[in-house]
């Protein structure tokens, strides 16, 4: 006697179907694993045992052969638990569950010495994934079920217990199941306001066309300059996100299991991650042996704030240099392989020395140290940042300031300039000016003598390098798009020069 069921397979925000086969022989009770478990194996045959005698079931007194059709790794722990407690059941009492019914039906969830369905992380990528292999319904644990049901094109229903699928799978009560509920219209932004910051008007501007093009950024102040503050204003002046982008930021705080407790709306705000300069590598890239995702891919369609840049390690900035490039964070091991999209906005923010001075005259930092510091501060990461700022605190103002503009008003110019470029880029497949390649750019915007005169005057200088010129271009035609021009005036590119530094810190 056998019967099958099926999962899913995790991997990152795709995924396989998995088929679950149990097969009941004559002999001395004994479980046979034909297909590798991973490290979990154990584990998780116990706690399906359990479960099944929890749930009111019957363990076979036989031989027992369970196959996976491939292997699982380690993976999300829990997930296959749900589907192999009913293959196990359906094999030993298949007149009570019928294989039509259990071919059309993926589970998902793991179990409870007790029976009870617990949640378990990445539900929504492997919902995704079911409803691409051509499954139309999917059982979860209730707690997931608000998050499978995000999954559009998919039928999900939720159980608190095992009692509640088996008595739904034999059809004795086709009630036993949980539909979604409601899901509560999405609110406006309700995070930090960048109306509640007095002065710091240079990196304000900053910010916004920073928001605008897709450019990363760096700020760099005394400790009290607020930077921290700023950098967290960030995602507030960034569209809304679409319907597929909030998708896969949803897909990819499920594997993080960061995701908010009961019903929330489809595309809340945009993610904000700030990473500490004590951050390992690891923490940035994501495991692939347990498929949970790093800062890099948890910052997705949102903002990567590094705090202290300078200070972090050389082998976190290599892991770094590749997914920011790219947008594509890839970690593997001998066994799993993790792809994640990481479409981010990043900011550097560190203090301008290493003392708590609050100005550059009353530091009392050692030479040598300073003017370590000050290579770090200039070097780090150098090849990724668009757009430099220095706070200076003689400039940061504010008092009595009532006219400041709130993040709506901002965010408004911000999505008419994105806009723009996306309809300007749209046949060569790009959205943001910040992610269009140099020949392409310069190709697009062919500069005069005069737009490129100042441009050669900084290369001159050894202010800028070739590189660094094509760079200025992107951000004073993303400084032209925030103004509804067509193409960048010479007073756009000296702004952006200003805005990327010449270089320096």
């Amino acid at each position: 006697m056998g019967a099958v069921t099926w999962s899913v397979i995790v991997r990152g925000l795709t995924g396989q179907l998995c088929e679950v086969a149990a097969e009941i022989t004559p002999g001395l009770p004994a479980i046979t694993v034909s297909t590798p478990f991973g490290d979990q194996s154990d584990a998780c045959l116990d706690r399906v045992r359990a479960a099944v005698a929890g749930g009111g079931g019957q363990w076979p007194q036989a031989r027992l052969t369970l196959t996976l059709s491939a292997p699982i790794g380690s993976g999300i722990e829990g997930i296959h638990d749900l589907a192999l407690a009913v293959a196990v059941l359906a094999a030993a009492d298949p007149a009570t569950f019928p294989a039509p019914r259990l071919a059309g039906v993926v589970l998902l969830g793991q179990l409870a010495p007790d029976g009870r369905l617990q949640p378990v992380r990445g539900i929504l990528a492997a919902v995704l994934a079911a409803r691409d292999h051509g499954r139309t319904l999917v059982i979860v644990p209730r707690a997931n079920l608000a998050e499978a049901a995000l999954a559009p094109g998919i039928t999900v229903a939720g159980a608190d217990h095992l009692s509640a699928v088996l008595a739904w799978l034999s059809g004795d009560d086709d009630h036993a199941l949980t539909g979604p509920a409601a899901v509560p219209a999405p609110p406006e932004f309700t995070g930090v306001d960048l109306s509640e910051v007095r002065g710091h008007y240079r990196a304000r501007w900053a910010l916004e066309v920073a928001a605008a093009g897709g450019h990363h950024l760096r700020l760099i102040g005394p400790p009290a300059a607020g930077l921290g503050a700023l950098a967290r204003r960030l995602p507030g002046l960034l569209p809304r996100l679409t319907e597929n982008e909030s998708l896969q930021v949803r897909a990819i705080a499920s594997l993080a299991a960061t995701l908010p407790a009961g019903p929330f709306p489809p595309n809340a705000s945009r993610p904000y991650v700030e990473v500490h300069h004590s951050a390992s590598a690891r923490a940035l890239l994501g495991s692939a042996t347990s498929a949970r995702p790093g800062a890099l891919a948890r910052a997705h369609h949102g903002v990567l704030h590094l705090a202290a840049y300078p200070a972090l390690h050389e082998r976190t900035l290599e892991a770094l240099r590749a997914p920011l490039k790219e947008g594509e964070v890839v970690v593997a091991n001998r066994d799993n392989r993790l792809r994640l999209p990481c479409d981010t906005l990043t900011v550097l923010t560190s203090a301008e020395c290493l003392c708590p001075a609050t100005h550059q005259r009353a530091c009392a930092c050692p030479p040598a140290a300073e003017r370590g510091h000050r290579e770090r501060l200039r070097s780090v990461l150098a090849e990724q940042v668009d757009i430099t700022v220095r706070e200076n605190p003689d400039e940061r103002g504010g008092f009595g300031d009532d006219s400041r503009e709130t993040s709506a008003e901002v965010r408004h110019r911000v999505i008419a300039a994105r806009t723009a470029a996306s309809r300007r880029w749209r046949e060569h497949g790009h959205t943001l000016n910040a992610r269009v390649p140099a020949p392409l750019l310069r190709q697009r915007f062919p500069l005069s003598p005069t737009q490129a005169s100042p441009l050669e005057a900084a290369l001159r200088e050894g202010r800028i390098t070739r590189r660094g010129g094509d760079r200025v271009l992107a951000v004073a035609v993303t400084i032209a798009d925030l103004r509804g021009a067509q193409e960048p005036s010479t007073h756009d590119i000296v702004e952006a020069l200003h805005l990327h530094g010449f270089g320096r810190p």
